[in-house]
């Protein structure tokens, strides 16, 4: 028994040892991996622990937001709840997928079986709907379904709705930019996504991130662009009011202010909603002033009179045979609606005489008028950042047939944009000068810092500043009494521009069509100091067809809204005028009245009775070069004018007797104390709107 106690003993201390032993053996072993783990492999194994709970998530920037000239948005980005779901969340957590599918379906007005078949899948994220209201954020959130979520996310949003939606365009529900604007500037706007560093939960959702809540996230950079939310408003509801009257097809109205080539407004009709482009047909999204070409017609006829002015071709006095109505052009005849004569250049454009135009053109020959035309800008783009801007179409002048080069010289055989229109006129309000239209302004971030601006840019000087001048009073003849444009006049201000009444082509018989018609009418305010250049093109109006009595008021309703927007004082300057000028405005307004009334004043002295065939000579002394117009014409005689200003002498005398046609010098001189330009003469136009504009 003795020796059994100490062999237990010792038995114990052996277990003892063993298991101390084991023990020490583990705890090294612990150790060496708490070293393996902790030293050794640390870099290695957090980097794994992060890439479970700390991801770079790519965070896409907010949209830029587009302004007009003054800052007022006119396309913004929000933030808006949308639904998703993760199905195989949904079937852990026991939600029955029919009935979640019913109540989102009645709730959110989606389709119930096509949900229900996403909430049945076992994918781990599906949609449900996305840019939802508030209210029905909040009633999903109530909702309170397992595995139903709610995120935040853009959605681009045009506060106006209608207004600028052409040039504009718009983006898609993932916030890509589509047509427009929105389209042309997408990288700009939309911006470059950043990785940001993120923790995520076992889910995978973010749950925080410093970036995510600093306010400086990233955004896209705005537009400023050089449109005039109010003039673009004024162009647009005058333009649709038109439209509706006249019982037309389309419209465009572009306005620009020609000193440095913005573009202050662009209108076209149909429009649609920017907020919803599928609510409307595609053809109503078509921005028609950059993309719709047509034959621009008498428009285009001070431009080959300005070319042949500046090459010297032409005289400004000199007097051109219109053949009395019919002129023979290979095997065709081109006709004027009411047969003249002789006329001068100005008398010619007054007129609108496409025989008088065809002989103007001739003398440039067909390389000199294809280059004049080219240098106003037809036959190229202009270059504003619209998708699918038209070039328009004018052919090479070495594949011009004979008939080409006289109906080219008065707008058919060739095709025009309404903004190509506007930016040549511009240039005969700009002293000849060219200038690229601009629709942008600047590209700023989102804090204001701008990072390009865009300044104005002149293409070329397309004919001499005198020539400008000169075929710009030519123009006020138009907006004058008799003219072709006087309902484009407007109260208070010197108005010069061109009428068109353009038959449209029929392309299925051929030539042109009968009852189809484009009424324009391009023109500047005020005459004198050009402030906005304008292009108004309605497309085959209905109740009436001629330019002025369809596209004119258009002209007339926003010119006269956009010049006291921006403030525009009448008279066409703001200086102050001296008594004496006072009183000569005051004399000039009081005989035109009196012209109005009495366009032919009695002969004050007949020296012989007149014959059959003759007349006796009116007194045109004081008068303006468009009265003196007036009253000859009325008694069937023509006028040869020498300056500019009121008449001062005429040869035949007042009162003498001559036979009908004959033509009457008359010497005019200005009045300096209200300068050249407040006198210039003011031809008008004794014939109807049609009148050579109907084609050969």
């Amino acid at each position: 028994m003795k020796n059994l106690a100490p062999k237990k003993r010792r038995w114990g201390r052996a277990r003892i040892a063993v298991l101390g032993t084991l023990l020490l053996c583990f705890a090294g072993a612990v150790a060496r991996r708490a070293y393996v783990l902790q030293i050794d492999r640390a870099p290695a194994l957090r980097e794994m622990a992060e890439e479970q709970y700390l991801r770079q998530v790519r965070l896409a920037p907010k949209r830029g937001t587009i302004y007009d000239r003054h800052g007022a948005e006119l396309a913004v980005s929000v933030d808006v709840d949308s639904v998703w779901a993760n199905p195989r969340r949904m079937k852990e957590a026991g939600v029955n997928p029919v009935q979640a599918a019913a109540q989102l379906a009645a709730l959110l007005g989606v389709d119930r079986e096509r949900i229900q078949r996403r909430l049945e899948s076992d994918r781990l994220f599906v949609w449900i709907k996305r840019r939802l209201t508030p209210r029905l954020a909040e009633q999903v959130r109530a909702l309170d379904i397992e595995g139903v979520h709610l995120d935040r996310e853009a959605r681009r949003y045009y506060p106006n709705r209608r207004l600028a939606s052409h040039l504009l365009g718009f983006a898609n529900i993932d916030g890509q930019g589509i047509e427009g604007l929105e389209l042309a500037f997408e990288e700009r706007l939309r911006g470059t996504s950043q990785p940001v560093p993120a923790i995520r939960d076992r889910r995978g959702r973010v749950v925080y991130s410093e970036q995510l809540l600093d306010d400086r996230a990233a955004h896209g950079d705005d537009l400023v662009l050089t449109i005039d939310k109010t003039l673009q408003h004024l162009a647009e509801r005058e333009l649709e009011l038109a439209i509706r009257t006249y019982e037309a097809q389309a419209g465009s109205v572009v306005m620009m202010d020609p000193r440095t080539g913005e573009l202050l407004a662009v209108a076209n009709f149909p429009d649609f909603d920017a907020n919803d482009p599928g609510g409307s047909p595609a053809s109503h999204r078509r921005n028609r002033a950059f993309t719709d070409r047509f034959e621009p017609g008498s428009t285009v006829k001070p431009f080959t009179i300005a070319a042949a002015l500046s090459q010297g071709t032409v005289g400004s006095q000199q007097v051109i045979d219109c053949e009395n109505g019919a002129m023979e052009v290979a095997e065709y005849t081109i006709h004027d609606t009411t047969p003249y004569d002789e006329l001068t250049p100005a008398q010619i454009l007054a007129f609108s005489s496409n025989i008088g135009t065809a002989k103007i053109g001739e003398t440039l020959g067909r390389r000199g008028l294809y280059r004049a035309f080219r240098r106003f800008g037809f036959g190229e783009v202009t270059g504003v950042p619209s998708p699918g801007e038209a070039a328009g179409s004018l052919r090479h002048h070495s594949r011009w047939y004979e008939m080409d080069a006289a109906t080219i010289s008065f707008g058919q055989g060739m095709s025009a944009t309404a903004v190509q229109l506007a930016t040549a006129m511009g240039a005969l309000a700009n002293g000849g000068r060219l200038m690229h239209p601009r629709l942008l302004r600047r590209i700023q971030t989102h804090d204001g810092e701008v990072l390009e601006e865009f300044l104005p840019e002149s293409r070329r000087q397309v004919v001499p500043a005198r020539v400008a001048r000169l075929v710009s009073d030519m123009l006020t003849a138009v907006t004058g009494p008799g003219g072709t444009g006087t309902p484009a006049a407007i109260d208070g201000f010197l108005v010069a521009g061109k009428t068109g009444t353009a038959q449209k082509a029929d392309y299925v018989a051929g030539g042109y069509a009968e009852d189809r018609w484009l009424a324009s009418f391009v023109g500047f305010v005020p005459a004198n100091d050009p402030q906005i250049v304008m292009a108004v093109v309605v497309d085959e109006p209905v109740v009436a067809h001629y330019g002025g009595t369809v596209a004119g008021p258009v002209f007339r309703r926003v010119g006269e809204a956009a010049l006291r927007h921006l403030g525009v004082p009448a008279d066409g300057g703001g200086e102050a005028l001296d008594l004496h000028a006072r009183e000569q405005r005051r004399r000039r307004r009081a005989n035109a009245r009196q012209e109005r009334e009495h366009p032919v004043e009695a002969t004050p002295v007949i020296t012989r009775t007149a014959q059959e065939g003759e007349v006796a000579v009116p007194d045109l002394a004081g008068r303006t070069a468009r009265a003196a117009l007036v009253a000859a014409h009325e008694v069937g005689l023509q006028v040869q004018v020498e300056g500019t200003g009121l008449v001062v002498s005429q040869d035949p005398a007042a009162g003498a007797v001559t036979r009908l046609g004959t033509r009457v010098r008359v010497v005019l001189r200005e009045e300096r104390a209200e300068g050249a330009l407040a006198n210039a003469p003011r031809l008008a136009a004794a014939g109807d709107d049609g009148a050579g504009e109907g084609g050969s």
